[in-house]
């Protein structure tokens, strides 16, 4: 018994050290960071922070803020998005495997909502949401260990869940393997979520949340980067021909599976739900609601490839289309578009 009480008794300091020491190493890590500490870089989409070249760990800061703004959902209609960073998705977040990470969440003073974050990558109690409620004009923080490698889905986790993330709460962060990633010569961050209004699609201008459609799983849009369009024409993803590309792909859902695929291409590599792993030579890769996933592949001849979802009355009717223009010149042993157009005789239809 009294065994049990000085383990208690222990714990109870231990615990008490973590606390003092939170925005420095964990107790006993013997992979304490090296150096000094650095702040994060955070990009909104369709950009992604450059890769991380150090080879020891280090204490991370990671500033985010919620913003909560009117912004552009399709053509002529607008939508109150509540945000990480002032984009949907929010800002992509990239950290090494074993970094010490002190996160601080700040909701801006213009915000009606508290808000909070769930991070997938963290270990511990709700993912980081019970230390960071974070009232309108107020700052909150608190320090994780990335033990595992991976990219994962981040999300407001306040009550109801479902809205906040359906009003556009989600990003990505990385957590990059000692290694790093194999080098490639571009890499883009690509999320889908599905978007529920009152109006129907295309009604135009300033559409409410519709909590009855969204219970029923019936979306208005489904879109990449929060907006139809959002990677067409001048925001259209560019390469050239005989370029490596990764895409680090989201799904904030909250409640969609996405069936994700780039017309005209196939993936080298996969690596299914962000894990460690990776399937090779494939189409099109499920990506669930709160998932992600990572694809590789090159752009082996010009032309524009079209991201879709393939469920696929989504893409064309709902919103989830992109473009990926890749330049550069032909290569007609690879592919060489249209070759002829003619009538062929007629006969009896096949199978006759």
């Amino acid at each position: 018994m009294k065994r049990k009480s000085n383990s208690l008794l222990y714990y109870a300091l231990a615990c008490a050290m973590g606390a003092t020491l939170a925005g420095n190493a964990f107790a006993g890590d013997a992979s304490a960071p090296q150096g000094e500490p650095i702040k994060a870089v955070l990009t909104a989409p369709p950009m992604v922070p450059p890769p991380i070249t150090r080879s020891t760990p280090a204490k991370v800061i990671v500033d985010l803020e919620v913003v909560e703004k009117e912004m552009k959902i399709s053509e002529g209609v607008t939508y109150n998005f509540w945000t990480f960073g002032g984009s949907v998705p929010g800002s992509f977040i990239r950290v090494r495997q074993g970094d010490t990470v002190e996160f601080h969440l700040k909701n801006h003073h213009s915000s009606h909502m508290p808000h909070n974050i769930d991070l997938h990558a963290v270990t511990g109690t709700g993912g980081g949401a019970e230390a960071t409620f974070t009232l309108p004009g107020h700052e909150t923080q608190f320090t994780f260990k990335a033990l595992n490698p991976g990219l994962y889905v981040y999300h407001c986790a306040m009550p109801p869940v479902g809205m906040h993330i359906a009003n556009g709460m989600y990003g990505l962060i990385l957590v990059e393997p000692p290694e790093g990633l194999p080098k490639v010569d571009k890499e883009f961050y690509v999320m889908q979520g599905d978007f529920y209004t009152e109006g129907k699609y295309g009604e135009p201008g300033l559409q409410p949340f519709s909590l009855e459609k969204a219970i029923d799983e019936h979306p208005t849009y489904v879109v990449f980067n929060g907006a139809e369009g959002s990677l067409t024409g001048d925001n259209a993803l560019t390469a050239k021909a005989g370029e490596s590309i990764r895409m680090f792909v989201g799904n904030g859902g909250p409640n969609l599976v996405s069936s994700f695929h780039v017309i005209g291409e196939i993936f080298d590599k996969v690596y299914t739900e962000g894990g460690s792993k990776y399937q090779e030579n494939v189409q099109t890769t499920l990506v669930p609601a709160g998932g992600a996933t990572i694809v590789e592949f090159k752009a082996d001849v010009p032309g524009n490839f079209v991201l879709v979802d393939h469920s696929i009355f989504r893409t064309f009717h709902k919103g989830s289309l992109g473009i990926l223009k890749v330049d550069g010149e032909p290569k007609h042993d690879i592919y060489t578009g249209q070759q002829s157009s003619k009538e062929y005789p007629q006969g009896e239809p096949a199978g006759k």
